[in-house]
């Protein structure tokens, strides 16, 4: 069965310093993955190299069986990528709405619009005429994660999805990811929380100085293989 979305030896670099030497990642239709990881890492630069972001070999990145590494931006989310990036990034000139139906101009049909988001997120058309910014933390990254789905993916990408959130609102988010994996999606979190992350996923990779150092199905990784690939305590573990 050919992959949604695989990296091979995916390299990434912020000038002359080299953040990931050689992820090898694989993600099948329908999956929800976790990426772990400490500050550091490389999981937001693997996300920033998917959705292009960050440079990449065209070959070290195929997505639906066709090379997209260093395919600019908009051409990635128009195939069907879109990431909910740390720390939101709303429009701050614009109100939640015109945020929201910024997410729709790739153009892509799906089962996601307005009437659906509000009725997933009621806050979200309560809120709707609000500047985006003047909502809390928490709000915001409904909108952002909104944001996201207007845009009709094939592939979420989550990036750091609950950072700061107070733990109602982490709980809200995670509560409507059954409802957006249903519909088909495929979702890629990374994750701070580790709990959590084994929580929700069906399987964790686990960075470490832009390496893979754990892959496994969440179900069957321990404690103790998390904490040594996590912390890089011992030799890397692989499950």
């Amino acid at each position: 069965m050919t992959a949604l979305l695989e990296t091979q030896g995916l390299k990434a670099f912020y000038g002359d310093a080299q953040a990931l030497f050689g992820i090898d990642f694989s993600l099948a239709q329908g999956e929800l993955v976790a990426i772990i990881g400490a500050n550091g890492a490389g999981k937001s630069t693997f996300l920033k190299s998917l959705t292009g972001l960050v440079r990449a070999p065209r070959e070290a990145i195929h997505f639906k069986g066709e090379p997209i590494g260093g395919l600019p931006p908009g051409e990635i989310v128009r195939r069907g990528l879109a990431m909910v990036p740390e720390g939101r990034r709303l429009f701050p000139s614009l109100s939640v709405e015109e945020n929201l139906l910024m997410g729709a101009t790739a153009g892509r049909k799906g089962p996601w619009d307005l009437q659906r988001l509000y009725a997933l997120f009621p806050i979200l058309a309560e809120k709707r005429q609000q500047p985006g910014t003047s909502l809390s933390g928490g709000q915001q990254q409904i909108v952002a994660l909104g944001r996201a789905l207007m845009s009709n993916p094939e592939l979420l990408l989550c990036d750091e999805l609950s950072l700061g959130l107070a733990p109602i609102v982490i709980r809200e988010i995670y509560a409507a990811m059954p409802t957006i994996t249903g519909e088909g999606m495929t979702v890629v979190i990374v994750e701070q929380d580790v709990t959590m992350a084994r929580q929700v996923s069906q399987r964790i990779y686990c960075l470490q100085e832009g390496r893979v150092s754990l892959e496994g199905r969440s179900c069957d990784l321990t404690r103790e293989q998390i904490s040594q690939a996590y912390f890089g305590i011992g030799e890397a573990a692989h499950a």
